[in-house]
């Protein structure tokens, strides 16, 4: 009979080595692997299941059953699916627990019978804040287990309809011999979790942490196990919460929903402009409003941009600050400004952000980045009405970006008149007048930013 071997498992990337190493040869992280032990494999045996053609196999029965929160059911194509699996994840304090007790109440309040088992808090705090998210109802029970095994029995006495787990990380399987939140603890569990779900037709949810980085904590094989992977972030400082499918098995991960979050909690987000637009500041240099795609819903976020001039006589360093944007476009933007457009802001102090709590990472905001900065340097602001949407290359080019005709229906929409766009968009939006620029010296001269309000 073959001994158990013992190897040591990376936390992060899951990788294996035959002995411990200070940094793992797989992802380069630094102490993260730890001992585990390996079981021989078993004999064979017969198999649970034989092969039949694919036009013989039955459709699976059961329609998604849906939350009643409309943005949570835009992302999920309608609702829960019954057998399926979605991981949850996000950073601390962002609204988890709060997204996931507010649909297990409006779902209970529907007819289901919702078991969410606590991990990270007890019975009692989980009713303090259903009491303050007014999530009294019968039909959700609550227990504090962290055992998977008792899970299952909890699963077998009640036949929930929607299972609930939070967090994942926090769940142990007492026959396996690994310290809980491993690797090897969270695999098995996570794997243990979806045949149960499987087996009984049962919807469960998983809320799983995630790293500094912002990725899901855990190995790879916990975001292929499952059916469906939603990410809820936004900035703790403000209010908008942003909630995106990462995969989804049943329906496309190109939905978002967005949520606020208040004092008796989050609140679906059915006008974005109302909330990203609300305290705009007119006529002020530096401000322009740029369209973005969260997937296949058009955003208009407004841009920012402050430069301050350092005096000559103080030795310090120019600082580059993005807020919501990200930092190697809006280094790309400066060298762009200086090398193609002559606006060199190498001398100055340049801060970009993307106001309201958004994270914008496309190349669409680019034209828009490069105009609010020339607008702050010049003191000349652009006029309300317009927007400018366009990627920009490194020879100075404006390019067209992806869905360009949804994003100018939206502004028009919401009453803008003039967008600077790439050369080669097409006049199919009506309604909005489209000011066609080929680079960023040509949208400079289109917006008469290329003289500064002192001359």
């Amino acid at each position: 009979m073959a001994k158990e071997t013992t190897a040591f498992r990376c936390r992060e990337c899951g990788a294996t080595a035959p002995r411990w190493e200070g940094r793992c040869h797989a992802c380069g992280d630094w102490n993260t692997l730890v001992e585990e032990s390996r079981r021989p494999p078993s004999a064979p045996h017969e198999p649970s299941a034989r092969p039949i053609p694919v036009a013989e196999v039955p459709l699976a029965s059961g329609t998604a059953r849906p939350t009643h929160i409309d943005e949570l059911d835009r992302v999920l194509g309608g609702g829960l699916v019954p057998g399926s699996v979605t991981l949850l994840g996000g950073e601390p304090g962002i609204g988890k627990s709060t997204l996931l007790l507010q649909a297990l109440t409006s779902l209970a309040r529907s007819g289901a019978r919702c078991l969410l088992v606590c991990g990270e808090e007890s019975a009692a705090q989980v009713r303090l804040r259903a009491e303050r998210l007014h999530a009294i109802v019968p039909n959700l029970w609550l227990v504090a287990d962290p055992e998977v095994q008792g899970v299952v029995a909890h699963v077998q006495e009640l036949e929930p309809d929607i299972l609930a787990v939070d967090s994942v990380q926090t769940l142990t399987d007492i026959d396996l011999p690994a310290a809980p939140g491993s690797v090897s603890q969270v695999t098995g569990c996570t794997h243990r979790l979806v045949r149960l779900a499987k087996e009984r037709a049962m919807a469960a949810v998983l809320v799983g942490h995630v790293t500094k980085e912002g990725a899901l904590a855990g190995p790879r094989v916990l975001e292929h196990a499952v059916d469906t992977v939603l990410s809820f972030d936004g900035d703790r400082h403000h209010a908008l919460r942003l909630l995106r499918a990462l995969k989804h098995r049943f329906g496309a991960t190109g939905e978002l929903g967005l949520f606020e979050m208040g004092e008796t909690g989050l609140a679906a987000v059915t006008d974005p402009a109302a909330l990203l637009l609300a305290d705009r500041q007119h006529g002020t240099p530096g401000c322009v409003v740029t369209p973005v795609l969260e997937g296949e819903r058009p955003l208009l976020v407004e841009v920012q941009g402050l430069v301050s001039t350092i005096d000559p006589e103080v030795k310090v360093s120019a600082v580059r600050s993005a807020q919501g944007l990200d930092p190697k476009r809006l280094a790309l933007i400066l060298a762009v400004l200086d090398a193609r457009a002559k606006v060199s802001l190498y001398g100055a102090h340049v801060y970009a952000s993307a106001v309201g709590g958004v994270r914008v990472s496309e190349p669409a905001t680019d034209l828009a980045i490069a105009l609010a900065l020339v607008s702050t340097h010049h003191k000349q602001p652009l006029p309300d009405d317009v927007i400018a949407c366009g990627e920009v290359g490194l020879a100075g080019e404006v390019r067209q970006v992806p869905g360009i005709g949804r994003r100018l229906q939206e502004a028009a929409r919401l009453g803008f008149a003039r967008a600077v766009v790439p050369e080669s968009t097409p006049d199919t939006v009506r309604g909005i007048e489209l000011l066609r620029v080929h680079s960023v010296s040509h949208a400079i001269q289109v917006t008469s930013l290329n003289r500064s309000a002192d001359n």
